[in-house]
């Protein structure tokens, strides 16, 4: 699937469910896609891939390479025999050696005795410092990558909204920071069929009564009405589902604790559509003259008998 309007599909490697960006091929959630052709490297894109991966495993990546990198410097030293006050042959005596020399710990038990150990204690050196710097690059840039805690409706519904038939799903903000002027774009992926055969995946735009607030502090029902221009004019569960099709949401805003720009995006399949239902209301008056919003019933709808 091309990022285009218009694109054919291609086949054999299936992807995941995560939303990801190879060579020009998108994946979006839940749909399994098989790629071909491609020559990647996954060497090519690893700060990439490394800021957006999870946090446990960056630290295990990190561990694992300083374990392997000191295991690979410790053998050096075995082969040089240099290292006075370690017992002969003993790889514990080099691993840790070489971790005291990485890390610029230097207990001063052990040392290097030979020019070529102390050769090597300074290519060490050189490396641990490159490795410490790229280590902190990377954690930092986690730390300081901004990130949206924006929840979606697991579902989303199509039903009467104020005397029109209408799609409608709903999001909240799930910080106690707002997310100023945020601005919401949709679209509609739905798999066509070509006269001379083959498939191709269209890319319709949604309309929507509001594609952008002041700022979302707790709740935004989304909502697009199904008239003569909206794609969804002559759908039905049975025709979404044939054609794959997809409700591809992107929220895009400004936090602001961090005055930093941040992104959230959902992905609603046919199956995740309700019809003839509607939300349950979340917002009721308080006696005091307040609100309350009873975040437990979000996902709730109501559907017509």
């Amino acid at each position: 699937m091309r990022e285009r309007p218009e694109g054919r599909m291609k086949s054999s490697r299936k992807v995941g469910k995560r939303q990801v960006l190879i060579g020009g091929v998108l994946d979006y959630d839940g749909t399994p896609i098989t790629l071909q052709g491609l020559q990647r490297n996954p060497f090519h894109d690893a700060y990439h891939y490394l800021v957006n991966a999870s946090w446990p495993g960056v630290l295990l990546l990190i561990a694992g390479s300083f374990a392997a990198a000191n295991a690979l410097f410790a053998l050096a030293y075995m082969a040089l025999g240099g290292i006075a006050n370690a017992r002969p042959g003993s790889f514990p005596d080099a691993f840790f050696f070489s971790v005291q020399t990485m890390a610029t710990i230097g207990y001063g038990v052990m040392t290097p005795q030979s020019g070529a150990a102390n050769l090597l204690v300074t290519l060490q050196a050189l490396a641990g410092g490159i490795g410490l710097a790229l280590m902190t690059g990377l954690v930092f840039a986690k730390f300081s990558r901004p990130t949206s805690r924006v929840r979606f409706s697991k579902v989303a519904v199509i039903g009467d909204f104020q005397g029109r038939k209408c799609l409608m799903f709903r999001m909240a903000n799930q910080r106690d920071e707002r997310i100023v002027q945020p601005q919401l774009y949709v679209v509609l992926l739905r798999t066509e069929s070509e006269a001379s055969g083959g498939y191709f995946i269209r890319v319709h735009d949604i309309e929507l009564v509001r594609d952008r607030h002041a700022f979302l502090s707790y709740s935004w029902l989304v909502i697009h009405p199904i008239d003569e221009r909206s794609p969804l004019r002559d759908a039905a569960p049975d025709s979404l589902r044939r054609d794959r099709a997809e409700l591809i949401v992107s929220l895009t805003g400004i936090d602001e604790g961090l005055s930093q720009t941040v992104h959230a995006h959902h992905t609603y399949q046919a199956q995740d559509i309700r019809w003839d239902a509607h939300f349950v209301d979340i917002i009721r008056p308080r006696e005091d003259g307040g609100w309350l919003m009873d975040y437990s019933q979000f996902d709730e709808v109501h559907q017509r008998a």
